[in-house]
């Protein structure tokens, strides 16, 4: 079957199922010690990781044979030392005529030879040496293309060249305003990391003296997580929340062996094909108290040459002794949110910490928590998560603007989930009503909607070549059941930051003026463009479904005392006094020119070499 679209032209086996039966959470094989790879080139992979739907991929550690990651499947042995090695443009000639259908004009997109491979994955040699295609056993139900996600490209010493003034050694500008930052990217004239932080910084003596903290996460890799302490603080407890399963939460469990400080809570995922996406951390210190909303996972590869993002509250004293129950509460309720979301989790290795967070001031936040949890609402329940929570702040806290109709929205996400035959299924009909809400205006207007995702040559070009890709999973089977959602989408440009290259992990979400100057409001979040993240109406509208576990802050000009927020144009190197909003891409946005591809994680792609003189050849 062949697709074309203004966007391109794919072939695709008819054999594929639907995209929308994908396993549960931890239901894969995938996610199993990897193979030892000591040699591992910078652009190679280490074995394949446990798929989620859609999210990011999955690294593992290297410290286990090929063997027991795929033990039963020579074609997965072959294949996973395949990836050991990553396959060189100049090298890569065998490939021409190989593919399944392939198009011919070299613009296109197509599934490798091996694409309705039970065992296949991304190898590192080319399409001849791929393994071939065992028989499949009469009562095993054929493996859906998507349960094989590419493997994370980032071998363990993919980052070990951080310059010398890359971690803060005293307290950086930071602009205390707005408390919005980006994460530090190596590779960037240094004034683009000025006022960004990494994660040795977040969890440094200069925010306060740790005794014990909290890692919400979808992806940890414990080893590197707990060497991001300080040494002073690197036994000090530390309680992970996940959302892994069966072998993955075995894994995990087997990772932190050598970590006795490390527990976890492990969070209930009652609906299929939910995740455990949100990415907090809870920082509690001699000092008071403090909480961080990321959209980074706690591995390597998330903290170097990624666009990431993060809102980092103020310190938060302890309240006086005997203080009320609603003490130390902020107008935007951050507080009563914060503990209502945690008390979703019906976790007793919660209760300590929601104890904790009542005895402290948190009065002093300007942001609105926007959360998802996974259930089924009605009634007065369905504003309490997804995207009719953030409905129903854009209503209460936000104000009608002159000619809104002409005030675009901005969605800008690293992974796209399916939104149905048409933008009336949810898209339009559900997902852009919440966004276009702006206070109690009764005019339903229509205005435009920019969608922000990495093309081919975006990525092909960034600072991490194709291997950034594997951390932008849009599949195939998807995208092409709904080629009518990429003429919304624009390329990502982040000039004003120094980011163009450094490929987006980032979520956020933003009403701008016609002239992008201005904006009625900001969304910094885990989720992505997903009905899993955001929730989708059931029932004629009168029940909302939610399967994921999602977090972010909404930023709304009143809570700031102002009318809009004004863009800031040139948000580096850092001001502590600027009001200008440090946007992380460049507006407006940049449409995709009918060249122009979304990128596909599943498809190889070969025509042309990336930053590293490598192609792209999943299978």
């Amino acid at each position: 079957m062949t697709q074309d679209s203004q966007h391109g032209k794919w072939t695709i086996s008819s054999s594929d199922d639907d995209d929308e039966a994908l396993p549960p959470s931890g239901t894969t094989s995938s996610n199993r010690p990897p193979a030892s790879n000591p040699g591992l080139h910078r652009s190679a992979s280490p074995p394949r990781p446990k798929l989620e739907p859609p999210v990011e991929v999955k690294p593992e550690p290297a410290n286990t044979p090929v063997s027991s990651l795929v033990a039963g499947s020579e074609a997965r042995q072959s294949a996973a030392m395949n990836q050991l090695n990553p396959v060189k443009y100049e090298t890569s000639q065998s490939l021409a005529g190989k593919r399944k259908k392939e198009v011919s004009d070299g613009s296109g997109w197509a599934l490798s030879e091996s694409d309705d491979d039970d065992d296949g994955h991304a190898n590192g040699k080319s399409v001849s040496n791929l393994p071939k295609k065992a028989p499949p056993s009469p009562k095993t139900k054929k493996a859906k293309v998507e349960n094989e996600r590419p493997p994370s490209p980032h071998g363990r010493l993919y980052y070990i060249d951080e310059p010398d003034d890359f971690f803060e050694s005293s307290v950086p500008c930071l602009n205390d305003m707005y408390r919005f930052y980006l994460n530090k990217v190596t590779g960037l004239d240094r004034k683009y990391n000025s006022g960004a932080l990494h994660i040795r910084d977040i969890l440094s003596p200069l925010f306060g003296t740790l005794k014990e903290s909290v890692q919400f996460n979808y992806c940890f890799d414990i080893a590197w997580m707990v060497n991001q302490y300080p040494a002073e603080f690197r036994d000090r407890p530390v309680l992970l929340v996940h959302g892994d399963k069966r072998e993955a939460k075995a894994w995990l469990v087997q990772q932190a062996q050598p970590f006795p400080h490390v527990r976890f809570c492990q969070a209930k995922l009652d609906i299929a094909f939910g995740t455990h996406h949100t990415k907090m951390m809870l920082l509690w210190y001699e000092e008071g108290f403090r909480v961080i909303i990321m959209t980074s996972n706690l591995i390597r590869a998330d903290w170097y040459q990624k666009t990431q993002g993060l809102w980092m509250s103020p310190l938060y004293p302890r309240l006086p002794k005997g203080s009320s129950a609603t003490s130390g509460e902020s107008p935007t309720f951050f507080k009563r949110d914060l503990l209502e979301y945690l008390a979703s989790y019906r976790a007793p290795e919660l209760e300590e910490w929601i104890q904790r967070i009542k005895e402290h001031d948190l009065s002093e936040t300007r942001v609105y928590l926007v959360g998802s949890t996974p259930g089924r609402y009605v009634g007065s329940d369905m504003e309490r998560w997804g995207h009719l929570r953030m409905r129903k702040l854009l209503y209460d806290h936000t104000d009608p603007v002159p000619s809104e109709e002409r005030w675009p929205v901005i969605g800008q996400f690293s992974s796209i989930g399916s939104m149905g035959l048409d933008k009336s299924k949810w898209l339009a009909g559900e997902f852009q009503r919440t966004m276009t809400t702006l206070g109690k205006s009764s005019l339903r207007s229509d205005p435009p909607m920019h969608l922000l995702y990495p093309s081919v040559e975006d990525v092909r070009n960034s600072l991490e070549g194709y291997p950034a890709g594997g951390s932008l999973p849009y599949s195939i089977q998807t995208a092409q059941k709904q080629l009518w959602l990429h003429s919304y989408f624009h390329r990502w440009k982040a000039n004003t930051t120094g980011r163009s290259h450094a490929m987006p992990h980032i979520k956020t979400y933003m009403r701008a003026s016609p002239d992008f100057t201005q904006l009625a409001w900001f969304l910094v979040t885990s989720a992505n463009l997903s009905k899993a993240a955001w929730g989708a109406l059931e029932k004629n509208n009168t029940q909302v479904m939610v399967r994921s576990y999602e977090l972010g802050v909404l930023y709304v000009p009143s809570a700031f005392n102002m009318k809009t927020f004004p863009v800031h144009k040139n948000p580096f190197p850092a001001s502590s006094s600027s009001s200008g909003f440090p946007v992380p891409f460049d507006l407006p946005p940049t449409c995709y020119s009918p060249k122009d591809q979304p990128w596909i994680w599943n498809i190889p792609y070969s025509q042309a070499p990336d930053t590293h003189g490598n192609i792209w050849v999943p299978s």
